[in-house]
């Protein structure tokens, strides 16, 4: 089942209108559901609801669900002031407004996930959520024994009171390694091998949960995620 959606929201990427408009329409009533007169937006609607304006049904858009190669040099917000946007690299202006799942620094590179749906995105971010996200990091120093052990049992962040949740670590090389965690803390990768006494070269995130950053994507290309990796993360 798709997920419930505001229904002022499913009006104007149905319409392609601002929600000042869609504001207007509820307020005249103007727009039914389930053939009853609704003139609050916030309610949220099902796949099954029917909604009408002026009693002509609406088609439910699509949720959008993106998988992004981000590049380094571009930032996840819409503010373009120090570096230009990764939502500058989706072309298509019939788009809803969008944001991204999980950020990653204008210095990170890898896997994005790109949607309008407030709701799954949270499933994606939330550390309740227990899902692993994975990097590459490539390290100035050799990573040590000891650091292992302590980026597996958790770390204190200079400036807070609470250690990290354990990570996994995997050492492919002496100065490069993939790290797994499961929190999403300011700069936290870069902290936490800060905290050991290494310091990180390059940041590549190439997995959330079960999903892994398609190969075939050069930096700045995307494509729509597949019902079977919707499920996958879903569920997992």
């Amino acid at each position: 089942m798709a997920t419930p959606i505001r229904l002022d929201k499913m009006i104007a990427h149905s319409c392609n209108i601002p929600r000042s408009q869609v504001k207007q329409l509820l307020y005249s009533g103007r727009i039914q559901v389930n053939g009853k007169t609704e003139k609050q937006g916030k309610v949220h609607i099902f796949e099954e609801d029917v909604v009408q304006l002026d009693q002509q049904t609406l088609a439910r858009a699509q949720a959008v669900y993106l998988m992004l190669n981000k590049p380094v040099g571009y930032v996840c917000t819409h503010d373009e002031h120090t570096h230009p946007s990764v939502f500058s690299l989706l072309k298509d202006p019939s788009m809803p407004p969008l944001h991204v799942a999980g950020r990653l620094d204008a210095d990170t590179t890898g896997l994005l996930l790109v949607t309008d749906d407030g709701q799954w995105s949270h499933q994606i971010t939330s550390p309740n959520q227990h899902k692993w996200k994975t990097y590459r990091v490539t390290l100035a120093e050799p990573i040590t024994p000891s650091s292992i052990e302590e980026l597996k049992q958790g770390i204190f962040l200079n400036g807070e009171e609470k250690a990290t949740r354990p990570a996994q670590v995997t050492v492919l090389a002496p100065q490069l390694i993939d790290l797994s965690i499961q929190e999403g803390r300011y700069h936290q990768v870069k902290r936490m091998l800060a905290a050991v006494g290494n310091h990180v070269s390059q940041l590549h995130r190439w997995q959330i949960g079960p999903l892994t950053l398609d190969e075939t994507l050069k930096p700045g290309q995307y494509r729509q995620l597949t019902a079977d990796e919707m499920l996958a993360i879903r569920n997992a």
